[in-house]
């Protein structure tokens, strides 16, 4: 399930991404399709054990871009091991909610972004997150959790704040908000409750299979009910 949208990055074959927060490497692996050069970069090394393994059977398979490769590398988004201005693109997808010192992530990312680079940033949304929050204080209590909500207004200034240049923004995952309602109502680790499990199979079947309806429902849904905002920046040449 991509959150980013790769022609807003303006990822091109052969240029260095850095995913960050990267998980087990869902935004990774599209960028290794398209022929990125990619670090993916997570605290977990179990997370990064999965991702490595896929990335590397991604290479075997032949699925990989031309100018396409990729490493797993431990790290923190407070204190990136990559120099100044090393990368072309970078990805912090649903990372930021959990980092209090967000300031201090987002300085991190600037500094690793190569000038006239470009950087997607995504966290929950307001809405659908406040009514996670109101269902479940299980929810966001657990260790590692959510530490705040984002407007997408103070998104967008902590991001200006740290010197980059807004360049555009959209929401997705409309359909996966009502999940989210019902897993938080139901309780967040209850994995035997047939509501969410019903309606995590259709998700299942709609990612598989994208029929044109469902694509046609999220895209008008996005605006209203998107479980994510996504933020492109650029960092300024010179």
């Amino acid at each position: 399930m991509l959150t980013v949208d790769y022609d807003r990055l303006g990822l091109q074959p052969g240029e260095l991404l850095l995913d960050i927060g990267c998980g087990t490497g869902r935004h990774a692996f599209e960028a290794l399709r398209r022929g990125a050069r990619v670090v993916a970069l997570d605290l977990s090394a179990e997370d990064l054990r999965q991702a490595r393994d896929w990335l590397g059977a991604m290479a075997l398979a032949g699925e990989a871009g031309p100018a396409g490769a990729a490493i797993a590398v431990r790290g923190n988004a407070l204190a990136l091991p990559f120099a100044d201005a090393t990368f072309d693109r970078v990805i912090v997808a649903e990372v930021l909610e959990h980092v209090p010192e967000d300031a201090a992530a987002i300085a991190e990312v600037r500094r690793v972004l190569k000038p006239g680079g470009t950087v997607a940033v995504t966290v929950p949304r307001w809405y659908p997150e406040r009514v996670c929050w109101a269902l479940s204080e299980e929810y966001h209590s657990n260790p590692g959790a959510h530490v705040r909500i984002y407007r997408g207004s103070e998104l967008r200034r902590k991001l200006r704040e740290q010197g980059l240049r807004l360049v555009g923004g959209h929401h997705a995952h409309a359909l996966h908000a009502p999940y989210w309602w019902v897993k938080c109502a139901v309780g967040p680790r209850d994995e035997t409750h047939p509501l969410p499990l019903l309606y995590h199979r259709f998700l299942v079947w709609d990612l598989t299979r994208r029929p044109r309806a469902t694509r046609v429902v999220e895209r008008v849904l996005n605006p209203l009910l998107g479980k994510s905002i996504v933020i492109y920046g650029r960092r300024a040449r010179g």
